[in-house]
């Protein structure tokens, strides 16, 4: 049978449903072509429209396999029938390395493994390139990645997340990593095919300083923050599900018992954001749509207000875990304690939890329920970035290198349902996973092993796939295709913004703030006043340089 995995990709994904980075991948974020700055290095500003044509790669779709659930309104695409081991098919049919050597760095959280381990050297031999890992603490990485761009010695591969695109980092990529557009732009990706079936969204963000620099990982643009609840426990007290802001409240007062331990929820800030329609804060560009013929910022809106106001009211009615105001321990542990009925987070949990305590709590069961408007109606949703995980080659890479690297990249970017996926995504038979009732499950070396490496190095288009719980994928790609129906894409989606550097760093207090005027140590005039100065510091003059980006290269959005 084919790989359980959480997500297209899991150990791409599962990361962000770990401790450090499940908040920080909430608020990341980037870019077109630009309208102002220089060639390189520095280029400011976005490519799109034409400019932008000329440089994305050709799309082929691909026909190897057909997904279960075909995505539909923004979704992954779904897989729930289990495909038997001596069925899968092949994407890749002969080995495109040249038998060259790559060192790569990419973000690791835990404990890396050696270089010679079995899936390493499988995966080298099955693509035919010597490749060397250099893992970085993923909690520490943004700095590691301002000191290697700012040296003379990059390796030849660097793998970087969308939110650590910030301060000079955007123009250190522009300066330091290649053009690949001459290998991928246009036809020339067809040498490729599984990188040709990528799609074109998730390419357009890969097009930093007007160049194509990089692999991206494609993602589903719904909203990947998910707002979890406890069914079992819901169903043994009689609970509905809350249709508005205001019956929420009640509920989880009636829901909430100290002296239980028992709160009705975690910290839900981002869920109220997404409850009140506030634009996206996934990425700096998002925060910016032109509404009524102004380019209004997510921070300057009634809606950005009044969400914080009603996640500071839970806090105030002290029905929120008080880890969650201190700022303490994994929300996700204490839903699956019992001790908070509600929760959000990234939509892997919803099979990372199940599967974790099936073997622990057979009654237990969670679902997430359908976002609605603060008011009871409809929700007013926004577009995340289609790509928020980059690969780049160095500038200094040889030519035969940046073609090992695509080899590379085309094989792991294989569909679900062949053979490089399942390599890639489980790695050896018998020294990392192991069948059992018919399904591949790692072993405890596979777990520390295949994990962290080339599930970066490229990605097909998203999708979710569980065999040992197909009904958890289901459950995920409805609840996406449902919240895209509501979904609507701002005016900055899809691209690559590389912000002037005297910008850069503008808003980098607020979502502190944020967190401190919802857990009642500060007040909403605070913000009010935090906009204002922000106005005055250079919001005003960002927003003039960033409408005339839209004047000049027009919106990716469609």
């Amino acid at each position: 049978m084919t790989p359980n995995s959480a997500t297209s990709a899991p150990s791409r994904r599962s990361f962000l449903a770990s401790t450090a980075v499940a908040a920080a991948a909430v608020a990341g974020g980037m870019p077109l072509l630009t309208a102002c700055g220089g060639q390189d290095g520095n280029k400011e500003g976005t490519t799109s429209g034409k400019d932008a044509q000329k440089i994305l790669p050709a799309f082929v779709a691909s026909s190897v396999v057909t997904p279960d659930i075909p995505a539909k309104n923004g979704s992954a695409a779904g897989f729930t029938q289990a495909i038997a081991l001596d069925g899968l098919k092949s994407s890749v049919p002969k080995k495109l390395g040249s038998g060259g050597k790559l060192k790569v760095m990419a973000p690791l959280w835990g404990t890396p493994p050696s270089n010679g381990n079995a899936y390493y050297k499988a995966m080298n031999e099955a693509v035919g390139v010597d490749v060397t890992w250099q893992n970085q603490d993923g909690n520490t990485y943004d700095e590691k990645l301002g000191a290697v761009l700012a040296s003379s010695d990059i390796p030849d591969v660097v793998v970087v997340p969308g939110w650590n695109l910030m301060g000079k980092i955007p123009s250190a990529v522009n300066a330091k990593f290649a053009d690949l557009g001459p290998y991928l732009s246009g036809d020339k990706v067809k040498d490729y095919p599984n990188l040709a079936a990528v799609p074109t969204d998730a390419w357009q963000r890969a097009i930093f300083g007007g160049k194509l620099r990089a692999i991206p990982m494609p993602a589903s643009y719904v909203n990947n923050i998910a707002p979890f609840y406890r069914k079992d426990l819901f169903a043994k007290k009689g609970y509905q599900l809350p249709k508005s802001a205001d019956e929420f409240l009640s509920w989880a007062k009636d829901a909430t018992s100290a002296k239980a331990k028992v709160w009705a929820c975690d910290d839900l800030k981002w869920t109220a954001f997404n409850m009140f329609g506030v634009l996206s804060g996934s990425d700096k560009a998002l925060w910016w749509n032109l509404d009524g013929g102004k380019l209004i910022n997510r921070i300057e809106t009634d809606e950005y207000l009044e969400a914080l106001e009603w996640t500071r009211k839970l806090y105030a009615a002290g029905v929120v875990h008080p880890d969650a105001k201190a700022v303490k321990g994994d929300a996700s542990n204490r839903f699956g304690a019992g001790q908070v009925l509600v929760f959000n987070g990234d939509l892997s949990y919803w099979y990372g939890k199940t599967a974790e305590q099936r073997t622990q709590n057979a009654d237990f069961e969670m679902a997430a329920f359908d976002i609605f408007g603060h008011d009871g109606g409809d929700p007013a949703l926004w577009a995340v970035q289609p790509a928020n995980i980059f690969t780049f080659v160095n500038k200094k890479a040889s030519e035969q290198q940046i073609k090992d690297f695509l080899a590379l990249a085309n094989f792991c970017a294989a569909p679900f349902g062949t053979k490089e996926r399942m390599l890639t995504d489980y790695g050896v038979e018998g020294a990392d996973f192991e069948l059992k009732k018919g399904l591949p499950t790692k072993t405890t070396q596979g777990t520390n092993e295949v994990n962290g490496a080339y599930d970066y190095t490229g990605d097909p288009a998203a999708y979710l796939a569980h065999p040992d719980l197909p009904e958890i994928a289901r459950l995920q790609v409805e609840w996406q295709q449902r919240m895209g129906a509501f979904t609507k894409k701002s005016s900055f989606y899809g691209l690559t913004v590389t912000e002037p550097n005297r910008w850069t760093n503008l808003a980098n207090d607020f979502e502190q703030l944020e967190d401190d005027i919802v857990r009642g140590r500060k007040k909403i005039a605070d913000m009010q006043q935090a906009v204002s100065d922000w106005k005055q510091k250079g919001g005003d003059g960002l927003r003039a340089w960033y409408k005339k980006l839209l004047d000049d290269n027009g919106s990716a959005a469609k």
